[in-house]
């Protein structure tokens, strides 16, 4: 059990959720559905420092997960997901005039962000990740990818722009993480690093209890993350919500002075503390409100479908035991189409394969998707009635 803030260092710990036995992975591609069901699992234990405002699972073991080219979390197969990354790219090529210069992306998939950045500016790349596979699709870019996890062994890359999406909430120690990425923009004073991670404000104010997963060791929100960017040494130049405020976007410059005060807004403090105080009661109250709803769903015969098989269904289908309860599962990600759902094993289906299989109600599991799924069932001219979580 971890029993000290990786952030400030405090060991004021406060525990306020304890969830048994979820899949380590949720995004882990499985083709067997008896290895999909028989999963390694783990228990979370949410808590909150009480010093700054830092949350993580206290019983997060970093042993357990080793990230491969079977890891598959990409959401650029969605149209909106594409849209609202096309217009980040956009967004930060022209703010910051990233013009024929060098970007570096820790983190970076298949990719597709750094395609985006370095075909919009004309810029080189250099991206970073254990699960990159190899595609023929930037071949005509002057883009370097290193099949690895960015380490000190890579620190004579340097870059005019740092990109990081979707990492900080996986590293156990995301304060050492910071301080080394730094480094990638050393002597440059006008080098900008951009992070992007989930705001769990959103997943404790909207109740957005499916964003839970074990492969997030980390639950940021505005305050943690903005003091640990100035303890590592950054000053902050923006942070803003994004993707409809399911994400915290933060860009920093390298500063000579870190910043060990860890928060200046003590009422912002109160009343995260205030919030995650009650959230437990309301987090049981959501689980036994959708599992009365699926025994309903269930004794009126009717046939259900979750969308989504990323972090949110997993999660969604673990909590609820919805192996018995959900008879199928629909993503968009060709990648994850054939496979099979952590946990609960059910075989993900294409949207066509709707049109052969019985479904009276799809559950939607993150509300951002609900239109572009209505006009994927609209044009294969099905009507199943729809659920948005």
């Amino acid at each position: 059990m971890i029993s000290h803030c990786p952030v400030c260092q405090s060991n004021q710990l406060n525990s306020f959720l304890t969830l048994r036995n979820l899949p380590i992975y949720c995004n882990l591609l499985w083709s067997e559905q008896a290895a999909a069901k028989a999963c390694t699992k783990d228990d979370i234990n949410l808590a909150v420092c009480l010093a700054c405002g830092f949350i993580l699972n206290a019983s997060f073991n970093p042993k357990l997960l080793a990230y491969s080219q079977d890891y598959e979390n990409s959401l650029h197969y969605s149209g909106r997901f594409q849209e609202y990354a096309d217009n980040l790219a956009y967004r930060l090529v022209e703010t910051h005039q990233l013009y024929g210069k060098k970007i570096i992306e820790i983190g970076c998939g298949k990719g597709d962000f750094l395609e985006s950045l370095c075909r919009i500016g004309n810029n080189s790349g250099i991206g970073f990740d254990n699960s990159y596979v190899p595609i023929d699709r930037h071949a005509d870019l002057e883009i370097t990818f290193i099949q690895d996890f960015y380490s000190e062994k890579y620190a004579d890359h340097t870059g005019d722009f740092v990109c990081c999406r979707q990492v900080l909430e996986h590293l156990q120690e995301p304060l050492d993480f910071l301080e080394r990425v730094k480094k990638l923009a050393r002597d440059r004073s006008d080098a900008v690093l951009f992070f992007e991670v989930p705001n769990s404000a959103y997943i404790f104010q909207k109740l957005s209890i499916w964003d839970i997963i074990y492969e997030h060791c980390n639950y940021f929100t505005d305050i943690s993350l903005a003091y640990g960017l100035r303890k590592a040494g950054f000053r902050i130049k923006d942070l803003t919500e994004e993707f409809g405020g399911q994400f915290l976007g933060i860009e920093g410059v390298p500063s000579q002075k870190p910043t060990a005060e860890p928060c200046q807004n003590q009422e912002s403090l109160e009343a995260l503390f205030a919030l995650l105080e009650v959230f437990k009661d309301k987090f049981d109250q959501k689980i036994a409100f959708h599992k009365h709803q699926l025994a309903e769903l269930n004794a009126a015969d009717k046939r259900v479908a979750i969308w989504g098989t990323g972090s949110k269904g997993v999660t969604f289908l673990n909590l609820l035991d919805g192996e018995q309860t959900v008879a199928y599962a629909i993503d968009v990600n060709p990648k994850k189409q054939g496979k099979f759902v952590a946990g609960t094993g059910q075989k993900i289906l294409s949207p066509d394969q709707l049109q052969d299989v019985p479904v009276d109600v799809v559950m939607i599991m993150n509300p951002l998707y609900q239109e572009e799924i209505r006009a994927s069932l609209a044009n294969l001219h099905l009507s199943p009635e729809l659920l948005i979580l």
